[in-house]
């Protein structure tokens, strides 16, 4: 590729070996580091992650684990490097500080964990609020994975990375963010909507990954009516979806999609494939 590496790029020496014959070349390898979010002094959870748009990540996190309701709540990201990692140091609004010490949690995410650390069954499944999935033009999903696919640097250089995309209601992809982790990623974009003033209402979220329960509890969490993935979705992520009405749709290949759930129905999602 021409110009720099994106962010989270490593270079590498590789041996490669093709048809009996073994050669050295240069490579590049998908970074992955300790992020440890500290909240008010208070180290809160620890994921391993590409270290790029970290800001985007603290604010993002925030909201979707519920640490905070509004970007204006989150004051200040500060990273700061050390020998184990990167830790970014959060200021919060008093209230929200004083309610997340209340409730502390130490979460110790590994790259494909989504619910490592809760303190409890009871801790998994916060209430979400109700969202309703947006209409979109005709071809809107197929056009959101065709443009997402060619918008994934890291990926390209590395073939470990997972993205997340912000799309119109027509599919053309406003904001990505990539990740070695799926639930990272989403939580990257979810930052960089709240700072970009987006209103998740008015477009959806593609992934290129499995619609997990987490993916789609962070979605709904963030305010997102539509989750739309190229692999297919969990039993409990359906359930999920189905209880705050968000519309899943899995297995987004081309103009060929499977959907999920009531509100994918109530978005005449299923009715467009027909």
């Amino acid at each position: 590729m021409s110009g720099p590496a994106p962010a989270g790029a490593v270079a590498a020496e590789v041996c490669v070996q093709r048809d009996g014959a073994v050669a050295a070349r240069p490579d590049w390898l998908a970074d992955e580091v300790p992020v440890a979010l500290v909240a008010d002094g208070i180290s809160q959870a620890v994921m391993l992650a590409t270290p790029a748009d970290l800001e985007d990540f603290a604010l993002g996190f925030a909201i979707t684990e519920g640490w905070i309701a509004r970007a204006d709540e989150l004051y200040a990201v500060e990273a700061q490097a050390t020998p184990q990692g990167i830790e970014l140091q959060l200021e919060l609004a008093a209230s929200r500080g004083w309610a997340l010490r209340e409730r502390r949690r130490s979460l110790a995410g590994r790259t494909g964990c989504g619910l490592c650390g809760v303190e409890s069954l009871a801790a998994v499944e916060r209430p979400l609020p109700a969202v309703t999935p947006p209409a979109l033009a005709p071809g809107a999903l197929a056009r959101a994975v065709d443009e997402l696919g060619r918008r994934q640097p890291l990926n390209a250089l590395t073939g470990a990375t997972h993205a997340a995309a912000w799309c119109a209601s027509d599919g053309a992809v406003q904001l990505v963010r990539e990740d070695i982790g799926r639930h990272n990623a989403l939580d990257k974009l979810v930052g960089a909507m709240a700072r970009a003033g987006v209103r998740p209402g008015e477009g959806f979220v593609t992934v290129t990954s499995r619609a997990s329960f987490e993916m789609v509890h962070k979605a709904a969490a963030a305010g997102v009516g539509l989750l739309a993935a190229v692999s297919a979705p969990t039993a409990r992520a359906v359930r999920t979806a189905d209880a705050c009405g968000l519309a899943l749709a899995g297995f987004v290949r081309g103009d060929d999609a499977v959907f999920y759930g009531r509100g994918a129905t109530a978005a005449g999602l299923a009715r467009v494939a027909a």
